[in-house]
C-alpha cells in the first residue's frame, strides 16, 4: 500500500510539474497569439491609434506585430516610422508578400514611385496571380505614362476593359482604313499584344510620325481608348513644314518633294532630287497598303546615280589615290511587306540593275574582279524580330537579318550574295518621359562571290550609307570613296540621348557617341588594316518635326576631326 500510494504520488506530482513546464513553455505565445488577433481586430475596426498604443506597450515583437504596427503608422501618416516597422518585420520573413505589399503602398504615398513600383515587383514574385498587386502595380504605370508595362499587369487579371475607342474627327485617311489597322475594339479588353500590332501597323501606313494611343479611366471600372496623332496630308502638316521638309537639303544641293495619304489611302510618294556634279541622283518611290489592308504595304522605288568616286584613305590630310572612276547606275525595284504582329514583320522584293564603269583608273583598289558590269538581277527578303521588351524597365532589343541574292548577266555571269544582321537596344533609364535615352547597336555584314564595286559596304558618314562611323566622312572634295570600303564589316554604334530643351515646336537633343567598327577586303586598296574607333557628339534638332543633324566626331587612331550636317525627314 505504501508503494502504491508513493507510485501514486509521484505521478501526480510528474503531472503537476510537466503542466507547470507546459504553461511556461507556451505562455509567451499565447499571449502572443491573443495579441496578434487583438491587433487584427482592432486594425479591421480602423482603430489605427489604438494599435499603435498597444505595440508600443508591449516590448515584445515578432513579424505580426510589425506589420499591424506599420500599417497603422501609415495610416496615421507616419511613413517614414511605418517604413522602418515594415523593413524590420520583412527582414524577419523576407518571403511574407504582406510586408513587400505595403512597403509598395508607403513608397507610393510618399510619391517614389519607382521604389512603389520595385516593392510590388517583387510581391509579384511571391505570388504573380494576386489581383491587388497586379492591379496596383498597373495603376502606377499607368499614372506614369507607361501603357505597355500597365496593360502587361492588368492583363493577368483580364483588365482593363475598354467601353469606347475614338480617333480625331479631322483625319484625313479614309476611316474604315484606319479601324482595320487597331486590333482592339469596344467591350473587350485591351491585350497589350494587340496595341503593340496596332502600333506597327498605324506605323507601316506612313501617314503618322507621331502618334499616340491614350488609355483614360471611365466608371465602373472602364477604360476609353483615344488615338491622337499628327497626320501627314499632301505635301505636309502645314505650308512651313512641307518647305522645310521639302528643301531642307538645299545646302548640300538636295531636296525631297514628297506627297502624302493621297485621297485618303495611306497612298504616298516620296523622291530625292540632288544635283551636285560629284554624285547627281534621282530617286522616287510610290508605296501603298496592299488591297487596302494596313497589314500589308508594297513600295515601287527608281533609282538613278551618276557618281564620281575616288578611292583615299583619308578624307582630310594629304593621302594617295588608290583608285578612280565615274559610275552610273539605273535600277528599278518592287518589295512587299507583312507587319504580322508586334513582335516580327517581314519584307521580300526584288531589284534589276544596271551599271557602268567610266574613266576607270584601276590603282591598287579596283581590280577586274569589281568592275562588273551587265543586267543585274537581286531578290531580298529581311526579318525583324523583337527579341526582348520589358516594358516595366523600359528596355526593347530587336534583331534584323537581311539576305541578297543577286546574278549579273555579263561574260562570264555572276553570282553573289550579302548577309547582314543586327541587334538594336534601346532603354529609358526614367520611369516615365525620354529626359535620357540609351541605345547600342551591333550589326555585322558578309558577302560571298563575286561582288561589283557598287554592292561594297562602306563604314563612314555619307548620306547614302547607314553604316556610319562618325568620325570618317565618306566623300572628299565632294566625290565618294574616303570612308573604308570591303566585303565584309562589323560595326558597333552606341549612344545616349539627353534631352536639352522642348517646346512642341522646338526641340534640341545632345547625344554623346562612341562607334567601333572593321571592314574587310582581299584587294590591298580596300577595308581597314585595324580596328576603327570613333567618339564625339551629336546636336539634334527638330523644328516644326523636321529634324537636322549636326555631328562633331574624332578619329581616335589618326585624331581627325569631323564635321557633318544631315536633314532628316522626321516630321
Amino acid at each position: 500500500m505504501d508503494v502504491a500510494r508513493s507510485t501514486t504520488r509521484t505521478k501526480h506530482c510528474l503531472f503537476i510539474s510537466l503542466t507547470l513546464l507546459l504553461a511556461l513553455g507556451c505562455s509567451p505565445s499565447f499571449g502572443q497569439d491573443n495579441g496578434t488577433h487583438q491587433l487584427q481586430q482592432l486594425a479591421e475596426q480602423g482603430r489605427w491609434s489604438d494599435v499603435v498604443h498597444e505595440v508600443e506597450s508591449n516590448p515584445v515583437r515578432n513579424p505580426d506585430t510589425d506589420y499591424y504596427y506599420g500599417i497603422a503608422l501609415a495610416q496615421l501618416g507616419r511613413l517614414d516610422d511605418a517604413r522602418t516597422a515594415l523593413l524590420s518585420g520583412h527582414q524577419l520573413q523576407p518571403a511574407d508578400k504582406r510586408f513587400l505589399i505595403e512597403l509598395g503602398g508607403v513608397a507610393f504615398k510618399q510619391k517614389r514611385y519607382p521604389e512603389a513600383a520595385r516593392w510590388l515587383r517583387r510581391a509579384l514574385k511571391v505570388d504573380s496571380q494576386e489581383s491587388y498587386v497586379n492591379d496596383f502595380l498597373a495603376t502606377i504605370y499607368f499614372m506614369q505614362g507607361n501603357l505597355e508595362a500597365a496593360l502587361k499587369n492588368w492583363n493577368r487579371i483580364a483588365k482593363p476593359q475598354l467601353e469606347s475607342v475614338a480617333t480625331p474627327f479631322d483625319l484625313k485617311i479614309r476611316p474604315e482604313l484606319l479601324d482595320r489597322a487597331f486590333l482592339f475594339s469596344p467591350a473587350s479588353v485591351l491585350q497589350l499584344r494587340d496595341l503593340l500590332t496596332s502600333q506597327k501597323r498605324v506605323s507601316g501606313l506612313g501617314v503618322f510620325p507621331q502618334y499616340k494611343f491614350d488609355l483614360a479611366a471611365r466608371d465602373e471600372g472602364k477604360f476609353h481608348m483615344n488615338f491622337r496623332a499628327q497626320e501627314l496630308d499632301g505635301f505636309g502638316p502645314n505650308r512651313w513644314a512641307a518647305l522645310l521638309s521639302a528643301f531642307g537639303g538645299v545646302f548640300y544641293q538636295t531636296v525631297y518633294p514628297q506627297y502624302f495619304n493621297a485621297r485618303g489611302n495611306a497612298v504616298n510618294v516620296t523622291s530625292l532630287l540632288r544635283w551636285d556634279a560629284q554624285k547627281r541622283r534621282l530617286f522616287a518611290s510610290y508605296s501603298s497598303p496592299f488591297e487596302h489592308n494596313p497589314k500589308y504595304r508594297y513600295q515601287v522605288a527608281a533609282d538613278l546615280r551618276n557618281e564620281n568616286w575616288a578611292i583615299v584613305p583619308s578624307f582630310k590630310k594629304p593621302a594617295p589615290l588608290l583608285g578612280a572612276l565615274n559610275l552610273r547606275t539605273e535600277a528599278v525595284s518592287a518589295s512587299l511587306s507583312s507587319f504580322n504582329s508586334g513582335r516580327w514583320d517581314w519584307t521580300l522584293g526584288g531589284e534589276v540593275s544596271d551599271r557602268q564603269y567610266r574613266n576607270v583608273f584601276t590603282g591598287t583598289a579596283l581590280a577586274p574582279s569589281v568592275l562588273l558590269t551587265g543586267i543585274e538581277l537581286k531578290q531580298t527578303a529581311v526579318l525583324n524580330y523583337e527579341l526582348l521588351r520589358v516594358p516595366e524597365k523600359r528596355l526593347l532589343t530587336t534583331t534584323n537579318a537581311s539576305a541578297q541574292t543577286a546574278g549579273i548577266w555579263s561574260n562570264p555571269s555572276h553570282t553573289f550574295e550579302k548577309l547582314q544582321g543586327s541587334l538594336l537596344a534601346t532603354w529609358f533609364p526614367k520611369m516615365a518621359g525620354d529626359d535620357y535615352a540609351v541605345r547600342e547597336q551591333l550589326r555585322a555584314g558578309k558577302t560571298s562571290g563575286q561582288v561589283p564595286f557598287d554592292e561594297l559596304f562602306m563604314l563612314g558618314l555619307e548620306r547614302d550609307n547607314d553604316l556610319w562611323m562618325r568620325a570618317h566622312i565618306g566623300t572628299r572634295d565632294g566625290r565618294k570613296g574616303s570612308a573604308p570600303l570591303g566585303r565584309n564589316y562589323f560595326l558597333s554604334n552606341w549612344e545616349i540621348d539627353k534631352n536639352i530643351y522642348n517646346n512642341g515646336l522646338f526641340g534640341i537633343k545632345l547625344s554623346p557617341f562612341l562607334d567601333s567598327g572593321k571592314i574587310t577586303d582581299p584587294l590591298p586598296g580596300l577595308g581597314s588594316s585595324k580596328w576603327l574607333w570613333d567618339t564625339g557628339v551629336q546636336a539634334k534638332a527638330s523644328v516644326l518635326g523636321v529634324g537636322f543633324t549636326f555631328t562633331y566626331g574624332k578619329d581616335l587612331r589618326s585624331g581627325n576631326n569631323a564635321f557633318y550636317f544631315v536633314a532628316e525627314q522626321r516630321w
